[in-house]
């Protein structure tokens, strides 16, 4: 008895915090929810990826009142901060969604360059290539439609997407928060008290992998990966793109 009055007290305090959401953000809620059941109804297989920085939140916070069922895959590369992955299981646990791990099959030992240093030192195009895109193709192939987080108010590259691509592999990319903006992003986690990345506390922005991650200098979202070099995305949201 306790426990269903605990539970009904939750269920009343989730809508009274989606009451002080915008409409707009309403309505962009009320239309990935459309899509999902659109997906079941048609019987497509989907899967979710997220990198769980705290601006991944409010997607994987959504899919787990919207799509308990679904799958979130998480790229275990090898080079994450610790504190990411401590940051992944509390979210997973929070919000009750079903969190796998892929990586690369190609061992570390197999990833150094000429001069025995690993590839990201060298050649982080190839380096993202083995633990990044490789290991996300046979989720591709498996899958009818991916669910990421990207948005395009992000990057270049990101501004240029649409929310549904087709993949090289046959298959459907659906970018549900590409229209949200970064204030929206944190109005949502704002009002749903959602959690924070243990690095936010001290200065870091965009989350990857820790030997490609520097304190942005001037705050933009993205600035702080690979910086000094001609590089701004993984490879995940440009080769896994049909063309």
């Amino acid at each position: 008895m306790h426990e269903q009055s605990n539970q009904r007290n939750l269920c009343t305090g989730k809508a009274q915090k989606m009451k002080e959401l915008t409409d707009d953000l309403l309505q962009k809620i009320e239309g990935i929810r459309d899509h999902v059941q659109e997906f079941r109804n048609e019987g497509r297989t989907f899967f979710a990826s997220s990198s769980f920085q705290t601006h991944s939140l409010p997607m994987l916070h959504l899919l787990g009142q919207i799509a308990p069922e679904m799958p979130v895959y998480f790229i275990q590369t090898g080079f994450h901060f610790p504190n990411t992955l401590r940051f992944r299981d509390e979210v997973a646990k929070a919000f009750g969604i079903n969190v796998l791990n892929i990586e690369s099959h190609v061992p570390k030992v197999q990833q150094r360059d000429a001069k025995g240093n690993f590839y990201f030192t060298s050649d982080p195009d190839y380096c993202c290539f083995l633990n990044k895109t490789q290991p996300m193709q046979p989720l591709l192939e498996r899958f009818d439609i991916w669910v990421n987080g990207v948005r395009a108010d992000q990057n270049a590259n990101r501004k240029n997407l649409k929310s549904f691509e087709n993949t090289p592999q046959g298959g459907m990319r659906f970018h549900p928060m590409l229209d949200w903006s970064k204030q929206e992003i944190w109005q949502y986690i704002s009002i749903m008290d959602l959690p924070r990345h243990p690095l936010d506390a001290q200065g870091y922005v965009s989350i990857g992998c820790e030997p490609c991650t520097m304190k942005p200098a001037m705050g933009d979202e993205r600035e702080g990966r690979w910086v000094g070099q001609n590089k701004t995305e993984c490879g995940l949201h440009t080769e896994l793109i049909s063309k």
